[in-house]
């Protein structure tokens, strides 16, 4: 590819085949045809402490109209920015205060467990969204977020920004272009151990706190910050600092899925793109006794998928914490790659981590040519879907694409909560050898919530 070529010269054509080799298929949302000045967007932007604040400095080049957050100090920092805009601490009175007239899109940055709750009133009005990742807290959250996209026939994008980095594309035509042949095993490990653990073993792998049960004592609510807004649909229980404020509380299954949804929703990208995965056929998960309320610190988690196309079935296992695969033990694994991804082919491996790749064996790939590059330069992951909310292209990181990535992360977690190998019907979401484990897909809300 020529070096010169700047994301400002990406043609419409080759946009969409960017996106076509990250989701698959090409979807067509509604054009916008913005009243707003310079046919800039106006878009909401709802929860802006930590992603959140980042989320919005991506879309700044558009007009900030609304802000929602159920922490003033946020909602403050974030007026600050966007003075014009209307402010709300809840963000069913920002969609039942604002005419379809103000607002063109939201961004939803808002913790996981009220993703949804936040998302489908968007899509309903067909509304442009942008949402964080893990896309969802439920696979059944994630299965009626993904369908009331179709329907909206609207722009969306999951908050998955490495998928936009030049490196994870040069890894995708690598495996596609079968350099390392047909692969039929896939490792993925993250270094980070949050979750469950003794205070020493926090300390020992940086973590940023250490909890063993639910506190049985209540703290007082910070100022300024609407406990039962944040609580939102979660069952209520009294406040403290381990959950609050984020990340502390993804490690709750009240509030999150662990490290296993959060950072999946990077890493699972990879070869969820690279090899054109779905749906898996089964799942079984390992590492220490589930706990009802808090989700890991090390797990492993195995899937088997079917074939695809020309594909031959894989088998993925997940490793996070201090669990690794088997060649990271054997130090086959270059150092450098702390966390990452390896292909294993028939020819060869790959491994990966955000920003790098390498071929091993190294001296088996010595004078190797890599193929022409044919998935262009990403104009940023916000920048992707700015453009296609005004312009009808598709995003690569769309909700038919990132919905099925998290309910494939969401199983891992329903595998290692329900302790068995899983048989997953992907069509009708039930777990026929294990129906018992089902009550893991979804939960019930608390009463004033409802996904409608």
């Amino acid at each position: 590819m020529n070096t010169r070529h700047t994301s400002a010269r990406i043609t419409r054509r080759n946009f969409l085949h960017t996106a076509a080799a990250a989701s698959g298929a090409l979807a067509f949302p509604a054009i916008l045809r913005s009243a707003s000045p310079g046919g800039k967007l106006n878009i909401a932007i709802i929860g802006c402490g930590g992603r959140g604040a980042a989320d919005m400095a991506g879309v700044m080049s558009e007009n900030i109209v609304a802000l929602c957050d159920v922490n003033q100090k946020n909602l403050d920092a974030a007026a600050a920015k966007a003075p014009g805009a209307k402010k709300f601490t809840d963000f069913r009175k920002l969609y039942d205060d604002m005419k379809d007239s103000e607002f063109d899109a939201v961004v939803v940055a808002t913790t996981e467990h009220t993703h949804a709750f936040a998302t489908l009133p968007a899509l309903r009005r067909k509304k442009h969204v942008y949402c964080e990742k893990p896309l969802t807290r439920d696979v059944h959250e994630a299965r009626i977020v993904t369908e009331a996209a179709k329907a909206a026939g609207v722009t969306t994008q999951m908050g998955t920004q490495i998928h936009a980095t030049n490196n994870y594309r040069r890894v995708v035509e690598l495996i596609q272009g079968n350099a390392i042949g047909p692969v039929r095993e896939c490792h993925v490990w993250v270094s980070r151990t949050w979750g469950r653990q003794s205070a020493e073993d926090a300390a020992a792998y940086h973590d940023i706190v250490s909890v063993l049960e639910r506190p049985t004592v209540e703290e007082p609510v910070p100022a300024g910050l609407d406990w039962d807004l944040w609580i939102g649909p979660a069952p209520m229980r009294p406040y403290s600092s381990v959950y609050f404020p984020g990340p502390k509380w993804y490690r709750w299954w009240d509030f999150g899925n662990g490290t296993m949804s959060d950072l999946g929703s990077h890493w699972n990208d990879l070869p969820f793109w690279a090899l054109n995965l779905d749906a898996p056929l089964t799942v079984e998960a390992s590492g220490p006794p589930p706990h009802p309320e808090i989700a890991p610190a090390s797990m492993s988690a195995t899937y088997t998928y079917g074939a695809r196309g020309t594909m031959p079935p894989v088998k993925l296992t997940w490793y996070q914490g201090q669990m690794k695969p088997p060649q990271w033990q054997q130090k086959i694994i270059p150092a450098w790659a702390d966390s990452g991804v390896l292909f294993v082919g028939d020819k060869g491996m790959l491994v990966s981590t955000y920003g790098k790749h390498a071929l091993l064996p190294e001296k088996q790939f010595e004078g190797f040519v890599p193929p022409s590059e044919t998935i262009p330069p990403s104009i940023g992951h916000y920048a992707e879907w700015i453009q296609a909310c005004k312009t009808g292209s598709p995003t690569t990181c769309n909700f038919a694409y990132s919905g099925r990535l998290t309910e494939a992360n969401h199983l891992g977690n329903v595998a290692y909560r329900a302790g068995k190998k899983l048989e997953w019907d992907t069509a009708a979401m039930r777990i026929p050898n294990a129906p018992d484990a089902e009550r893991f897909l979804k939960r019930e809300y608390r009463k004033g919530w409802t996904l409608g």
